[in-house]
């Protein structure tokens, strides 16, 4: 009898796009955002996607003080490999979303693979009450607002990894991206297996249509080979429909709150566990089994959870 299919979940926690005040269940405190991890671990993510913010208004944070709680919660009580961002945020420059990953060494962070336009600004249509001022400048801002990814920015961040045994999972938000990421690879910066996260809907990038989905993947087939690892992030109300039809074609998947604050029409999720939760339901019902952290870790030939510095 053939061997089911194993596939990764990854939850992403907490992160840029969505601002405190859009839902009152995302996480922003060090506890919230390290109790939200565990427990979409629990309900079985073997990937959790860290961001971070400032408690004091629930801003997008690198600053690495407020990832140390975070952290050390996380690895007291879950062995989820822990991948920490490189984005940040577009607001932010390259060398401040550098430093955690620098400082943390883990065994996994995110990697944007080109510059774009990052337009957040229709969210002022659906959110217009806003606790922070912030929270509004934010969104208005984006519809002038390149997120600076260049080929400098992001040697740079492969280099930084690489010396630091550190994976990263590619964030290709568009076809050219896939592009740099087999560039980079034919250099032997970007290092196999590639986790590549196909990233769908956000405005600015490819659109959420599935003839998008299997473009990228015709795509990345005829770059990349077999030496990638495919994942696929459906941003707002496509997160479930698109990790369903990808896990199908073969891919991995990522929910989580950084990306939806959805659970069904018009419904906020509650929490990132709620989201795991119902995915991994759809994936069981493919017959497709769960990977565990320690499969995820050797299907995409991480350094391990000891090796991380904290």
């Amino acid at each position: 009898m053939a061997e089911k299919r194993k596939v990764i979940i990854t939850s992403a926690v907490t992160g840029a796009i969505h601002t405190p005040s859009m839902s009152p269940y995302l996480p922003v405190s060090p506890e919230e955002i390290a109790d939200a991890a565990l427990g979409a671990a629990e309900a079985g993510a073997a990937i959790v996607h860290m961001h971070a913010r400032d408690p004091k208004d629930g801003r997008p944070s690198q600053r690495p003080e407020h990832f140390v709680p975070i952290l050390d919660k996380l690895k007291a009580n879950t062995d989820a490999v822990i991948n920490i961002t490189t984005g940040g945020s577009p607001h932010m420059t390259v060398e401040e979303r550098m430093l955690p990953a620098t400082v943390f060494k883990p065994e996994l962070a995110s990697l944007n693979m080109g510059s774009m336009n990052f337009g957040l600004y229709p969210m002022l249509d659906r959110f217009t009450e806003f606790e922070h001022d912030w929270e509004r400048e934010g969104l208005e801002k984006s519809r002038d607002l390149v997120f600076k990814n260049t080929f400098q920015d992001i040697e740079a961040i492969l280099t930084m990894g690489n010396a630091n045994g550190t994976h990263f999972e590619f964030e290709c938000y568009d076809i050219s991206h896939l592009n740099n990421l087999a560039h980079f690879h034919s250099r032997g910066l970007a290092k196999g297996p590639l986790f590549v996260q196909s990233v769908f809907g956000l405005l600015g990038g490819i659109g959420a249509h599935p003839e998008d989905l299997m473009h990228m993947r015709r795509t990345a087939d005829r770059l990349l080979g077999d030496e990638y690892q495919w994942s696929i992030l459906g941003a707002g109300k496509n997160q479930i429909p698109l990790a369903t039809i990808g896990a199908a074609m073969g891919s991995h998947v990522r929910v989580g709150l950084e990306d939806s604050l959805w659970i069904g029409p018009g419904e906020l999720a509650k929490s990132n566990a709620e989201q795991v939760t119902r995915i991994r339901t759809i994936l069981e019902a493919l017959n497709f089994d769960i990977a565990t952290p320690d499969e995820a870790r050797e299907m995409l030939q991480l350094k391990g959870r000891e090796n991380v510095g904290f």
